[in-house]
C-alpha cells in the first residue's frame, strides 16, 4: 500500500510515524508513506497557502491553487483508490471504514488547515471526505495519523500475530472482551479459573460472552448492528 498525505505541516508526522507499528509496517516494505508539503506548489513567492473568503467572514481558506496542483502531480504518476480529506462533516471513521481502506492500493489524504478548502476542491477532486469524531482539531494532520494507523495495522503481515486485529473492538460490532497476563494471582485479584483451564471452547465462549456483556453495558448501540 502506498499513502500520500497532503499537509502544511510535515514534521507533525515525524513522531506517529517514526515509531511502533507504522514505522515497523513501513521497514517491512508493507506500506510506503509520503508526505507532501502543500506550500511546496504554491506559486506565491511567500508560499502562500491561504486567502481571505469570498462574501467576508471571519477565518482563512485554503487556496485552490496550489492543492489542486499537488493531487495533479501524484495522480500523473499513478491511479489511486481514493482521495480523502479528513474534515469533521465527513463520514465518521469506524473499523469496517478502516477494514475497506486495509484493501486499497493507493490513498491520498489531505489535512485541511484554517477554515477548510476552497469547495471546488472537494467538488472535483475528493472522492471520500471521513472525520474522527464530532469537534474540531487545529487541522487535519492528527486525524490523517489516526486513519493511517487504523489502516495500515490491518494490512497482512503488520502485525506479529496475523489473528491479533480480527479480536479488536468494534470488528464484530462488540468491544473487547477483559484480558489478563501474569501473574495470576497479584495481591488476591485473581484470573478468572477459565482462563487457566487450558479448554478452548470455553475460553471462547467467556470471551464472547463477556464481549457481549460489555458492549450492552458501555455501547448498547453497537448490538443494533
Amino acid at each position: 500500500m502506498r499513502i500520500d498525505i497532503l499537509t502544511i505541516f510535515p514534521g507533525m508526522f515525524a513522531g506517529p510515524f517514526s515509531h511502533s507499528i507504522i514505522r515497523r509496517a513501513m521497514e517491512k516494505k508493507l506500506v510506503e508513506i509520503h508526505l507532501h508539503d502543500i506550500r511546496d506548489y504554491s506559486t506565491d513567492k511567500h508560499r502562500r497557502v491561504d486567502d481571505y473568503p469570498f462574501g467576508g467572514g471571519a477565518g482563512m481558506v485554503m487556496m485552490i491553487e496550489p492543492i489542486e496542483r499537488c493531487i495533479a502531480a501524484l495522480k500523473a504518476e499513478r491511479a489511486y483508490d481514493e482521495i480523502i480529506y479528513m474534515t469533521p462533516d465527513g463520514d465518521k471513521l469506524n473499523q469496517p471504514m478502516a477494514n475497506q481502506l486495509s484493501v486499497k492500493k493507493n490513498l491520498i489524504l489531505l489535512c485541511g488547515h484554517y477554515k477548510g478548502i476552497d469547495e471546488r476542491i472537494r467538488e472535483h477532486m475528493i472522492t471520500r471526505e471521513i472525520s474522527v469524531g464530532d469537534y474540531v482539531l487545529s487541522g487535519g494532520e492528527l486525524p490523517a495519523a489516526t486513519l493511517t494507523d487504523a489502516v495500515v495495522r490491518l494490512i497482512p503481515g503488520v502485525l506479529g500475530d496475523e489473528t491479533s486485529a480480527l479480536s479488536d473492538s468494534f470488528q464484530d460490532n462488540l468491544l473487547s472482551p477483559p484480558v489478563y497476563t501474569r501473574p495470576a494471582d497479584y495481591k488476591g485479584w485473581q484470573v478468572p479459573d477459565v482462563l487457566l483451564s487450558g479448554h478452548d471452547r470455553k475460553i471462547a465462549e467467556w470471551r464472547h460472552d463477556k464481549a457481549v456483556e460489555r458492549t450492552r453495558e458501555r455501547r448498547p448501540g453497537l448490538l443494533d448492528g
